[in-house]
């Protein structure tokens, strides 16, 4: 997950969609240091105890445009700010009750004002019927064969 990049997505519109909204974060000046996390909004990781913030390999810490909040064996959180939402995202293996695990990933944002929500009014159609469903699939393609190199060790 670390290395995925939906700029590079099997799908080109997806690649198109993802390159559309860094033009305009870009030229409306959505994605300006001052309205990520620790400018506009603290960031969470600052808010967890001290044992949940320790653990965090430095090549995980910050994946712009995310950063962190805290990592588990089974569990990642982490999150991105920026003028229209305050987002996490948490990705875990969840126990299915027949000795296996299957991923479960969730989205949790907060519009920032009314540029936010409308924002995120307008993007729901592309996010649910074009974004999502191909990110999934490319997932799953990648979780589905071995890496082409070994992957970092975690701490």
């Amino acid at each position: 997950m670390a290395c995925f990049d939906p700029g590079r997505a099997s799908s080109l519109p997806v690649r198109g969609l993802f390159l559309i909204r860094s033009l305009l974060g870009a030229l409306l000046r959505w994605d300006r240091p001052q309205t990520g996390v620790g400018g506009r909004v603290p960031g969470l990781r600052d808010r967890l105890p001290g044992d949940l913030r320790r653990g965090v390999p430095e090549h995980l810490a910050d994946l712009a445009p995310f950063s962190t909040v805290y990592l588990l064996e089974n569990e990642w959180a982490l999150e991105l700010a920026n003028q229209t939402v305050h987002g996490v995202l948490h990705l875990g293996w969840v126990p299915d009750g027949a000795g296996f695990y299957r991923g479960q990933m969730a989205v949790l944002v907060k519009p920032n004002g009314v540029l936010g929500q409308a924002y995120m009014a307008a993007i729901s159609p592309f996010r649910h019927l074009i974004v999502y469903p191909t990110i999934m699939r490319d997932i799953e393609r990648r979780w589905s064969r071995p890496p082409a190199e070994p992957l970092p060790a975690a701490a």
